[in-house]
């Protein structure tokens, strides 16, 4: 499946950018420099994520096709009241947006 492969390499460079320079990054979205180990450990989730997402597109996982989309979903919503909260910055939306626009790729590749 095309959609997760393309999301995979998507998620290999966001995990990249925050691992190995997440202070040139979150600038980027606006979000605060930082020296704490989260981003880091954050990283390396976001890495493993990128791993399960390639494995199961070159292996036609078609149930973890089904389960990413509303995950993918799920994210953008949490991210969304996060802000709406006033619990993160307005750019996290960016991200969120980023993966509701691959849930809804890969939907419409497996209806």
């Amino acid at each position: 499946e095309l959609s997760m492969l393309v999301f995979g390499i998507y998620l290999i460079g966001v995990a990249a950018g925050f691992l190995f320079m997440p202070n040139m990054v979150l600038p980027i979205f606006k979000l605060p420099k930082t020296n704490e180990p989260w981003i880091r450990v954050m990283a390396v989730v976001v890495g493993v994520l990128a791993y399960y997402y390639i494995v199961a597109a070159l292996n036609d996982l078609n149930p973890l096709f089904w389960a990413t989309v509303y995950g993918r979903f799920g994210v953008f919503v949490c991210f969304l009241g996060l802000v709406i909260a006033k619990k993160a910055k307005p750019p996290l939306i960016i991200f969120g947006t980023i993966d509701a626009i691959g849930g809804l790729w890969t939907l419409l590749t497996l209806t």
